[in-house]
């Protein structure tokens, strides 16, 4: 099976710095897409393989959507989510599988605590255990699920690589990054995830990003739902104080973070950014594309400044912050 990218294709990302001590590097690949979807710049080599992991949720999404998966709104938001398993994601993702017909048991991830600590506090102190509804993935696995029903599909295998639901991502998938997906692994969700380069992931977050519900074509009017959807309930992607939701109230963008440091964000004006760290560290993910968007005219400086204080990105000693993970450039 191909592998991810060397140490040799990355640079310099991101640094963490203790009271004035660099003490950790973060390297990687990102690049850089305009408005118009041409290169506005490389770091590292972008045409190197990586897994997006959650960063594909949008992909995957939209591809239920062309197949008539019935989501607006807060569902809809939720479709693409790695959320935090608060109450009011449960009981969305629970609509979801309601509209299929189908109880919490008909999904194929893995039982998880709430990622956000209030609920899972409140799940401990209940006895309660882990569930699959509460796991990050629970909605994208709902809408599978829903895509499934609706097209009198089978429910029970839909996770399996030549299931009709997986067959159809995978399609929409390659059409979206104009390449062939260079192989195929298992998430940790269980649902397939696809490798692809990361040029191929930017170009096709940039294509979604830029698509408009008035567009004379199903498949740019489904992505453009969904990116509203997204942008009008900042909640249903991630969760209070998580990264993505942040920088979505704050800042207007569509940002989807993935396990093992991947991250992809379109600015308002359509400027796109795909980046992946070497180390899988996703702490600086979010402040990287934020100031890539930044140096590029996509967002102002003072409103970067401000999210970028919203986000996890204090080094503390001794109770007190003495320094910051940011951006090496």
């Amino acid at each position: 099976m191909p592998q991810t990218f060397a140490a040799a294709d990355a640079v310099e990302l991101a640094v963490v710095e203790r009271s004035g001590f660099v003490e950790s590097r973060h390297a990687g690949i990102a690049i850089v897409l305009g408005a118009d979807g041409t290169v506005s710049e490389k770091l590292g080599d972008p045409t190197a393989l990586i897994l997006p992991r959650s960063s594909l949720k949008p992909l995957q999404a939209l591809a239920c959507l062309s197949a008539g998966a019935p989501l607006e709104g807060e569902r809809l938001g939720l479709s693409t989510a790695s959320h935090s398993g608060t109450d009011r994601h449960a009981a969305v993702v629970r609509d979801i599988l309601a509209a299929a017909e189908l109880g919490e048991g008909a999904l194929g991830c893995p039982a998880a605590w709430p990622g956000d600590a209030a609920a899972r506090d409140e799940l401990v102190r209940e006895l309660g255990q882990p569930q699959r509804i509460r796991m990050n993935c629970s909605g994208k696995h709902a809408t599978m699920l829903l895509t499934s029903v609706v097209n009198g599909w089978s429910a029970e295998d839909y996770l399996a690589p030549e299931h009709p639901v997986q067959l159809l991502i995978r399609e929409t998938v390659e059409r979206l990054i104009g390449e062939k997906v260079a192989a195929t692994a298992v998430d940790g969700c269980g649902a397939p995830v696809y490798a692809m380069t990361l040029f191929g992931l930017a170009r096709a977050i940039h294509r979604i990003g830029n698509s408009s519900t008035s567009s004379p074509f199903a498949l740019h009017r489904s992505a453009g739902a969904l990116v509203e959807a997204v942008r009008a309930n900042p909640w249903t992607i991630a969760g209070p104080g998580r990264p993505d939701t942040i920088a979505i109230e704050s800042l207007g963008v569509f940002a989807k973070g993935g396990a093992e440091g991947v991250m992809v964000m379109v600015a308002p004006n359509g400027t796109t950014v795909a980046l992946k760290m070497l180390d899988g560290s996703g702490r600086a993910a979010t402040a990287v594309a934020l100031r890539l968007l930044e140096r590029h005219g996509a967002l102002d400086s003072s409103d970067v400044a401000a999210t970028m204080s919203r986000l996890p990105l204090a080094v503390t000693g001794g109770g007190q912050d003495v320094g910051a993970i940011r951006p090496a450039f």
